[in-house]
């Protein structure tokens, strides 16, 4: 198994919709797009995966006039239409900019070989929106998914300010240890630090993590916004449990509910994390590779 440190990146200039318009190579590095709020596209081993794709503008229609109005602050980078050559959709809960209940049908639809992995604890939902029990895959903490020739996933419980499964023990919010053409991903989904999590994931031998850091407030909390990392703790996720490479999210989508990307710079510079942590931007993609130093 290889080590943290054996890995090298660099950022491309690379049409995630063009990409996702074809199959992925078998033999190609894996690459990391940012969709925006918690949405990424990973690529590599001849799989193009998605993990919680938010795409539509859902949320701006449920909560029109409310107090948090859900106008996105930034348009998707792709539509669902273009998603033609998804292998996996990854949702890690049943919150709508995770698990896009407008995007989703359409991205199935548009990638006839996809299938979705999701929460058992959200089977219903998740039926509501997949029909053909064929093409879903339950999913809980401890359980391994193989993807395939050279790639798998790993399931961890999240806590969305909690831990919380149902009386079948089943966690409703998870996060994902994506091993691609050697290169293990995690994302958190939104989540807290918990008691024994960063020993988990010190045990994944991660190599690059995608984590929240928007954080949370009582005012958020109280108005039924359960929160994330600050930047702080994800940078503590990143030390103690001696991961590479930290991709930043959660940010940029909702006025309501984001951090700025100067507070996330000027902490980065103060901090001294170089080239640890990365600000990504939409249309990017940073493709990553096991070296041999």
């Amino acid at each position: 198994m290889s080590s943290v440190r054996e890995i090298a990146y660099r950022p491309m200039d690379l049409d995630v919709a063009a990409e996702l318009g074809r199959p992925c190579p078998p033999d190609a590095d894996t690459r990391i797009w940012w969709l925006g709020q918690a949405g990424f596209c990973v690529s590599g081993a001849g799989l193009n995966l998605l993990i919680d794709p938010y795409l539509s503008d859902y949320l701006a229609k449920k909560y029109r006039g409310r107090e948090f109005d859900h106008v996105r602050m930034m348009s998707p980078p792709l539509s669902a239409e273009q998603a033609r050559a998804v292998d996996y959709v990854l949702c890690t809960h049943r919150h709508g900019d995770h698990m896009d209940p407008e995007a989703l049908p359409i991205i199935m639809e548009a990638s006839p070989g996809c299938r979705l992995i999701g929460p058992a604890a959200e089977r219903d939902s998740i039926c509501s929106l997949v029909r053909d029990p064929r093409r879903l895959i339950f999913a809980n903490d401890g359980d391994i998914v193989s993807l395939g020739s050279g790639a798998r996933v790993e399931v961890l419980a999240s806590a969305h300010e909690q831990l919380a499964a149902n009386e079948r023990g089943e966690h409703r919010f998870l996060g994902y240890v994506l091993e691609v053409a050697g290169v293990r991903i995690y994302h958190s989904g939104d989540c807290v630090p918990y008691p024994g999590l960063v020993d988990r994931l010190r045990e994944c031998r991660i190599h690059v993590a995608l984590l929240p850091v928007n954080g949370r407030d009582a005012y958020r909390s109280s108005r039924g916004v359960p929160g994330n990392f600050t930047f702080e703790e994800a940078v503590e996720i990143l030390v103690g449990a001696e991961i590479r490479v930290m991709i930043c999210h959660h940010f940029d989508m909702f006025r309501f509910n984001t951090v700025a990307a100067s507070r996330i710079r000027e902490r980065i510079q103060m901090l001294g994390l170089g080239e640890r942590v990365l600000i990504p931007e939409v249309g990017i993609a940073y493709r990553f590779g096991l070296s041999n130093g």
